[in-house]
Order: C-alpha cells, then sequence, then structure tokens
C-alpha cells in the first residue's frame, strides 16, 4: 500500500498540468470569461449533486439495511456517486467531465463494479460475503491439482496442510 503511494505526488502534478492546459486551450476557444463561467457552473453543479448524492446514499443504505439486505451494492453505488459530485465539484473541466461521467448510469455500474472489487480484495473475505454476499466463483473443468508448499513441492503430509504450510495455487 505505501509503495503506491509514493505515486500520488506526481499523479497530482501531472492533473494540475492537464488541467491548466485544458482550461487554457478552451479559453482560448471559447473565450477566457466563458471559461472561468463554465468551471463556475461545473462546479455550482457539483455542489448541489453532492448533497444529493449523499442523501440518496444514505436513505438506500439504511433501506437495505432495514430490509435485512446486504448493504454492498449501495455502499459502492453511494461511493461512485460521491466520487462523482466531488469531482465535479472541483474546479477544473477534466475532473468535471470524469465527475460527470461517474454519474452517468452504465459507466456508475462499471465503475461500482471495479470499486467492488477492491473492496473484495482489501478487507477480510467473511466482511466481503457480509457485504456483497457470496462470491461468484470460477469452477474449471479438468483434473484438481494438488496443494503446494511455498517452494512449488506437492503436499504429500496431511498435517502440514492442517498446520497451514500449503499455498493455494491462483487461477
Amino acid at each position: 500500500m505505501r509503495r503506491g503511494l509514493r505515486y500520488v505526488p506526481p499523479a497530482m502534478l501531472l492533473a494540475l498540468i492537464l488541467e491548466l492546459a485544458v482550461f487554457v486551450a478552451v479559453g482560448r476557444g471559447i473565450g477566457f470569461g466563458s471559461a472561468v463561467l463554465l468551471v463556475f457552473a461545473a462546479s455550482l453543479l457539483g455542489l448541489v449533486l453532492l448533497r444529493r448524492e449523499g442523501m440518496r446514499a444514505w436513505r438506500r443504505f439504511r433501506a437495505a439495511a432495514q430490509a435485512g439486505q446486504r448493504p454492498g451494492p449501495q455502499v459502492t453505488d453511494g461511493l461512485v456517486g460521491l466520487l462523482g459530485a466531488l469531482l465535479l465539484a472541483a474546479p477544473g473541466l477534466v475532473s468535471g467531465v470524469v465527475g460527470l461521467l461517474l454519474l452517468v448510469p452504465p459507466l456508475r455500474r462499471v465503475a461500482g463494479a471495479g470499486v467492488r472489487r477492491v473492496a473484495e480484495r482489501r478487507v477480510s473475505p467473511m466482511v466481503a460475503g457480509d457485504l456483497f454476499g457470496p462470491r461468484k466463483v470460477r469452477v474449471r473443468q479438468g483434473d484438481p491439482q494438488p496443494a503446494r508448499t511455498p517452494a512449488g513441492q506437492p503436499v504429500t503430509d496431511p498435517a502440514a496442510a492442517i498446520e497451514g504450510e500449503i499455498v493455494e495455487p491462483r487461477p
């Protein structure tokens, strides 16, 4: 996790440079005043949608909890909606377009599926099952593969399997 954080400052710098370049290009195309008004209108729309998406996510989460359903899909949809509204509220044309795209229902479902996959990898299988329900597992036909030790050798001692010395092969 910490290794990935080293890319955050350069990524933010690139995003800032991209935002400025797009703003200058749009300003040259439609005029500086119109570009500023466009950024201001997008930010204002983002603030309105941020409140709406937050309330919508909270209501859907509460309804799922009261109905005894798993709240995971509502949580991921709410997070994607809040992220889209937040990006739209942030001053910038590129972030506004990305935020607007995250609010479009088909793209929102795709992004929600990505958030779900990341969440399932980051939390324990029990918590993921409580949030999202049972996982879908792909089963491949063919001969079963023997369990292997961390060194890659097949396990011949059943006691080794009980002691947790086995690393399950990943497909």
